[in-house]
């Protein structure tokens, strides 16, 4: 069973700690990102690829598994974009789509021979809370709730082989894209944090470990299901 796994978004943030993670399980690690990974390792293979291009993730997806036969798929590049229902664009919306959902059914479709051949698969798709619904988050909440659907259909369809599909779902995470949207240092990350039921923001290692759990060989058991790493906000309200 070999044990190369595709990180999205493995450059930053929750991606980072994710290749971090899986590189000191002894992984090899494919990170495909916007941006070259700012750290090296001898297992670390970073490709710099827009996923929100479909035809640059097709190409990126055959380049890396005509390479390496991959055991396990981690989709967590994603973008905000948020807006009040009258401002939701179209585009954005397509935009996430495609960069949510389609890239992560691209990159599942070609690492599926190597995994069916192995009998041996995980598939960890990385999807948020707000996909329980969050106030300006359309386009984000609807594709990433699409990724709940696509890994349970996933679960059904190749659990006779061997392979995984399962999602983790994040809450306020302490990132570059969280600070984007709340300043760093601002008061509002001080009443977000007041609001979560643990009373603290998360942090990306958080996330990373949940991953892990879905990722490792022995927990074949367990597919379909959906981890909300969240401090609690899954249960109640939440205001950002």
């Amino acid at each position: 069973m070999s044990r190369v796994a595709i990180v999205t978004g493995g450059s930053a943030g929750i991606g980072k700690s994710i290749c971090h993670h899986l590189l000191d399980a002894g992984y090899e690690v494919v990170s495909l990102a916007r941006r070259g990974a700012d750290f090296s390792h001898p297992k670390l293979h970073s490709i710099e690829v827009d996923l929100a291009d479909a035809a640059a993730t097709c190409d990126a997806a055959q380049a890396v598994t005509q390479r390496f036969e991959v055991s396990t798929l981690v989709h967590n590049a994603g973008v905000i974009r948020p807006a009040l229902l009258p401002e939701v664009s179209l585009d954005d919306l397509a935009a996430l789509n495609h960069l949510h959902l389609g890239a992560a059914i691209t990159l599942a479709q070609a690492a599926l021979p190597a995994m069916k051949a192995q009998g041996f698969g995980r598939i960890v798709l990385i999807s948020s809370r707000a996909a329980l619904g969050l106030a300006t988050r359309t386009a984000y909440s609807a594709t990433k709730a699409g990724m709940l659907g696509m890994a349970r259909t996933w679960a059904l369809e190749l659990g006779p082989y061997g392979i995984t599909s399962n999602v983790v779902a994040p809450g306020p995470i302490q990132t570059d894209m969280f600070h984007e949207v709340v300043p760093a240092g601002s008061e509002k990350v001080t009443q977000i944090a007041a609001g979560i039921p643990v009373k603290r923001l998360g942090q990306a290692d958080d996330v990373a470990r949940a991953v892990m759990f879905f990722a490792a060989p022995e927990n074949s058991f367990v597919t379909g299901q959906v981890l909300y790493v969240c401090g609690g906000t899954s249960v109640g309200s939440l205001a950002l």
